[in-house]
């Protein structure tokens, strides 16, 4: 009787559950379509671009130093600061350079003050020569009459070198004044000359990039104390791969990209440098870039080199849904959205290259609308 009344209390429990009424639908499908906008995948042909990586260098830069050897007086620049042409920027010790232009002056004012008392002596000599001449024509005169000995037109002929070599000697005496003046000038000049390089100033405007050098070292010839780039001239010093030189031409137009500016600018290719490097196989091409605000030597650039042209599948950005690393796409298949794993090639401003996961005429969900998730139901709108 005990079994019996169990069968019954189970057999009733299992009819209740088992009952004829019909399966709940799904969640999913009780919620309201998605009115969404789609694109295509478009196959495209896109120019095919190769990338350099280089340096940004100023494209006049000098390194000052010093010609002579001195103590650094005073240093009034730092690092970073602008420069105008020709303004003192090292001031160095020039006792000693000093002196020998005074001495050099001294020198010249000693000969200077000669050459009056030379001058006196040629008139001098030039007075006894003209009367020496005198009395020789004369006693010349008288000779050919016979009214003087021999002896006494001897003496007057003899009296007449004399003076004429004294004269000479006079003259000689005076160019010579003239010649060591003309020296004693020539050292007062590279005296002044030395002394001027203890100051040294900007050759051109530009900016202090780099600074060796602070008040009281000792300055050696060639050896660096300051570096000046001129300002608002820079390029771009990219690494070409030997196979892709032939695709490079001086004045040929490229897209750089600054990364630290975050800015692309069109420049020109000024120059191939001829030399290869023997261990990367690349050539140095040089890109003159355009004047830019806070452009600096040492920033990372890339330029682009055009190719031809490649076909690509292409999508717009707005399809595309980012979650960290990974790249997906919502594709519609029969009034619902499916998500779908892509990868990412070269990315424009209108279109972004599509490397793997989706085929030309598959159509997407362009823009995605927010909250959107795998198997929605959509409307195309």
């Amino acid at each position: 009787m005990r079994f019996t009344l169990s069968f019954i209390v189970v057999s009733a429990a299992w009819l209740s559950g088992c009952g004829g009424s019909e399966p709940q639908p799904k969640a999913a499908s009780m919620q309201p379509a998605v009115a969404v906008q789609t694109a295509a995948v478009s196959a495209q042909q896109w120019p095919a671009v190769y990338e350099a990586t280089g340096t940004v260098r100023a494209r006049t830069a000098t390194v000052l130093s010093s010609k002579v050897m001195a103590y650094v007086r005073e240093v009034a620049v730092q690092v970073g600061d602008r420069v105008r042409e020709g303004q003192l920027l090292i001031t160095l010790d020039a006792q000693d350079l000093e002196s020998n232009v005074r001495r050099a002056e001294a020198a010249d004012a000693e000969v200077l003050s000669a050459i009056p008392e030379a001058d006196n002596g040629v008139a001098g000599a030039k007075a006894n020569l003209d009367l020496a001449q005198s009395t020789f024509n004369r006693m010349e005169e008288l000779a050919s009459r016979k009214s003087i000995s021999n002896q006494e037109f001897d003496e007057a002929s003899a009296r007449l070198k004399s003076a004429q070599a004294a004269w000479e000697m006079a003259r000689s005496k005076r160019v010579q004044l003239d010649s060591k003046r003309a020296q004693v000038q020539q050292e007062i000049r590279g005296a002044s000359i030395m002394r001027d390089y203890t100051r040294i100033a900007a050759p051109f405007s530009g900016v202090v990039t780099a600074k060796t050098v602070e008040p009281g070292t000792l300055a050696a010839p060639g050896a660096p104390l300051l570096t000046v780039e001129r300002e608002g001239a820079y390029r771009l010093e990219a690494s070409v791969d030997e196979s892709r030189l032939p695709f490079v031409k001086p004045g040929q137009t490229v897209e750089v990209e600054l990364d630290s500016l975050d800015r692309r600018l069109t420049a020109r290719v000024s120059e191939i440098v001829p030399s290869v490097d023997s261990a990367s196989r690349a050539y140095i091409v040089k890109i003159d870039l355009p004047v830019v605000p806070n452009l600096r030597s040492g920033v990372f650039g890339r330029a682009g080199f055009a190719m031809g042209a490649r076909k690509v599948l292409s999508i717009p950005p707005a399809a595309v849904v980012e979650r960290g690393q990974l790249q997906s796409v919502f594709v519609m298949e029969d009034g619902t959205v499916r998500t779908r794993l892509v990868t990412i090639g070269e990315r424009r401003q209108t279109a972004v290259e599509v490397l793997s996961g989706l085929s030309e005429g598959e159509k997407l969900v362009s823009p995605v609308p927010a909250g959107l998730a795998d198997g929605a139901r959509v409307e195309v709108r």
